[in-house]
C-alpha cells in the first residue's frame, strides 16, 4: 500500500516519530507528507522523521487537498474510522481521485509488533507492574477509610510518577460491588479491611501501553499479585475459576491458533461453573501503540496467532450487586508459545 492518507495520532505516530492533535499524514509512492497548523510546525519538523513537514497556512482539509492535486495522485486508501463524514466530503469532493476504504489498515499493519517494539512493550509492563507495587504500599498505609476516588486520584499520581509515564487510560479502582462493572467509574464508596479491590491500570513508555489488572483481598500487608486468599467462600470461589480460566487461555498461546481459540478456552472453563453470562466481555485485546488494537481475542475473530502478537489475557466474572474479579496480563506470541510480559 503506497498511497494512504492518516488523521489517527498513533497510527500517523507510527509512520514518522511524531504526532499531535491536529495533523493529516499523506504517504505517496513511498513519500511521506505531514501536515500541520502553525502551533506544531517547529516541534513537526525537528522530531518528524522521513517525510516533508507542510505548515498549512489555513485549514488541512484544504491543505491535504492542493497536495493530492499537486502530486497527481489518482487512488488512495484511507480508514474510515479516521474522519468525520464531514471531513471525508469535504477532503474527496470534486478532487479527482479514487479513495479506497481499507478500515484499522494502520493496525493491521502494526499487528506483529517487531523486536524493537517489543522491548518497548516489555519495559512498559515492567514500569506499570513496578506502578502495581507502589500503589499497593500506599494503600496499605495510607488507603483504609479512603473512598475510591480518593483511591484513583492517587492511582494516577502514582502511575504517572510526576509525569516520567503518562497513562494507558483512566485507572480502574473498584471495591466489593463496584467490580461488578467490568469498566467501573469511581465512587464515594470506603474501602475497608477485608473488602474485594480490582484495580485495572497501565503506563505508556515511549508511547507504547502497558495493562494489567489484579483483583485482591484487602488484608493487612497484601500485594497486587495472583496469591490471593478470600475469607468469604464465594469471592474465592470465584477468584480460584478466574485465575484457572486465565491459566488455561495463556497455555493456549502458540503460533497457528486462531484467536476465537483463546477465548473458547477460557469461556468455556467459565461456563462450567454456571457463569457463563458473567463473563460479558472479550478474552482480550491487542496492545501496543493504542490500548485497544489488534487482534482481538474473542469468539468471532479468524486471526492466526503470529510470532510478535501481543495481546491481553483477561478473564471476568461479574456478579451485579456483590462483586466482581477479572485478571489480566499482557503476552507476547514466541516461536513455541507465549511470554507474559
Amino acid at each position: 500500500m503506497r498511497n494512504f492518507i492518516l488523521k489517527d495520532e498513533n497510527a500517523v505516530f507510527f509512520e514518522c516519530g511524531y504526532s499531535c492533535d491536529n495533523e493529516i499524514f499523506i504517504s505517496v509512492d513511498g513519500r511521506g507528507y505531514f501536515i500541520t497548523d502553525p502551533r506544531y510546525y517547529i516541534e513537526a519538523k525537528e522530531c518528524a522523521k522521513n517525510c516533508e513537514v507542510i505548515e498549512a497556512k489555513g485549514n488541512l482539509i484544504k491543505e491535504a487537498r492542493l497536495l493530492l492535486r499537486k502530486l497527481g495522485v489518482k487512488m488512495i486508501c484511507f480508514n474510515p474510522n479516521d474522519f468525520s463524514h464531514m471531513e471525508y466530503n469535504l477532503l474527496s469532493y470534486n478532487l479527482g481521485v479514487h479513495f479506497i476504504q481499507r478500515p484499522n489498515f494502520s493496525q493491521i499493519k502494526r499487528m506483529v509488533k517487531s523486536k524493537f517494539e517489543i522491548e518497548i512493550l516489555k519495559d512498559s509492563a515492567k514500569f506499570g507492574a513496578e506502578k502495581f507495587d507502589e500503589f499497593g504500599e500506599f494503600v496499605n498505609k495510607f488507603g483504609i477509610g479512603m473512598s475510591e476516588k480518593e483511591l484513583n486520584f492517587h492511582a494516577q499520581n502514582i502511575f504517572k510518577d510526576s509525569g516520567k509515564f503518562g497513562l494507558s487510560f483512566a485507572p480502574i479502582v473498584a471495591i466489593n460491588a463496584n467490580a461488578a462493572k467490568a469498566h467501573a467509574l469511581p465512587s464515594d464508596t470506603i474501602l475497608q479491611l477485608d473488602d474485594l479491590l480490582l484495580l485495572d491500570a497501565g503506563i505508556t513508555y515511549k508511547r507504547f501501553c502497558s495493562d494489567r489488572t489484579r483483583t485482591v483481598c484487602v488484608q493487612p500487608g497484601f500485594k497486587f499479585d495472583k496469591n490471593q486468599k478470600f475469607d468469604d467462600a464465594k469471592k474465592d470461589e470465584i477468584y480460584s475459576i478466574v485465575k484457572e480460566a486465565q491459566r488455561l487461555a495463556i497455555n493456549a498461546v502458540k503460533p497457528g491458533v486462531q484467536a476465537s481459540k483463546i477465548d473458547t478456552i477460557a469461556r468455556e472453563y467459565i461456563a462450567k461453573f454456571g457463569y457463563a453470562k458473567e463473563f460479558f466481555h472479550s478474552t482480550g485485546h491487542g496492545v501496543g501503540l493504542d490500548i485497544h488494537e489488534l487482534p482481538n481475542i474473542n469468539a468471532k475473530s479468524s486471526v492466526i496467532l503470529e510470532p510478535g502478537m501481543v495481546f491481553s489475557v483477561e478473564p471476568g466474572i461479574y456478579l451485579e450487586g456483590e462483586f466482581g474479579v477479572r485478571i489480566e496480563d499482557v503476552v507476547v506470541v514466541t516461536d513455541d508459545g507465549c511470554e507474559v510480559l
